[in-house]
């Protein structure tokens, strides 16, 4: 075994990802599987899941480490299941991905609809943390296995993202909770890390960025680029070595409490 394999590479070790069938998390597993981890889709969708396994499996050549499970990850109960499953499939569950999450429209703050408001604050916080992190440190700490948890938090974790405003709170709210669970879980030896992309194009922001009609950026996809220092938006395949490194206990064994950025420069655009 070479040196980078011994520190990042992840064979015998399985994953479970939420959101599994969307873009961030499906790069995010193909990274995973390369480094010889098992990787356990789980989404609420199964015609999402079907696509992602055979995306996989067509980039990779290695089905066999791959696995599908729905799971409603709101719901605690769902969220037990998929662990289950998961573990009858691979044996262990190791890591945990928190991918699922996303929003729904753009509004001034007077004119948010409330009902609107509170499912993007459930999705990106209950689903996209909460209950599977509940159910998987449980499992955990009742197996004594020393996980290691990836939230996905986001650019707007650190700065308001205008019109966004239920996603604004909860993605602040992931940053804010990966520091909390990261103290509460050290002591059984579970680490609690988070990732934040800048600008990649998915399916849930495609639209805001880039006109549909004429392929041109829209005005909220100039302003990104503008105050993106890289000049451009990320490749989801840049999220693959700080994946890496965070699922890897050989890697980042000390590191817990802390959100990467991704972000071409992002953050730390001035004038």
């Amino acid at each position: 075994m070479s040196y980078i394999e011994e520190m990042f590479g992840l064979k015998d070790k399985t994953v479970a990802i939420t959101g599994g069938g969307g873009v961030i998390a499906g790069a995010m597993s193909e990274a995973l599987l390369k480094a010889g981890a098992n990787v356990s889709l789980w989404d609420i969708a199964q015609d999402a899941i079907d696509q992602a396994i055979s995306r996989l499996a067509g980039s990779t050549g290695l089905k066999d480490q791959l696995h599908g499970v729905i799971v409603d990850a709101m719901d605690r109960e769902s969220v037990q299941k998929a662990i289950d499953s998961t573990v009858e499939k691979f044996g262990s569950l190791d890591v945990l991905i928190n991918a699922a999450g996303g929003n729904r429209g753009k509004s001034s703050f007077l004119e948010t609809d409330m009902e609107q408001f509170e499912f993007v604050l459930k999705l990106n916080l209950i689903a996209g943390l909460m209950v599977p992190t509940q159910a998987v440190a449980k499992y955990w700490i009742d197996n004594k296995i020393k996980g290691s948890i990836i939230n996905l938090a986001s650019m707007a974790s650190y700065i308001p993202l205008s019109g966004v405003w239920a996603y604004d709170a909860a993605k602040a709210a992931v940053k804010n909770l990966t520091m909390g669970a990261a103290k509460e879980f050290a002591p059984y030896g579970i680490r609690v890390n988070a990732l934040a992309p800048g600008f990649f194009i998915g399916k849930q922001n495609r639209a805001l960025l880039i006109d549909e009609k004429t392929g041109e950026l829209t005005q909220r996809g100039r302003d990104v680029i503008a105050h993106t220092p890289f000049g451009r938006f990320g490749d989801v395949k840049e999220l693959a070595g700080a994946t890496l490194f965070l699922a890897s206990n050989n890697a980042s064994g000390f590191v817990t409490g802390v959100t990467i950025p991704v972000d071409g420069g992002y953050l730390v655009h001035n004038i």
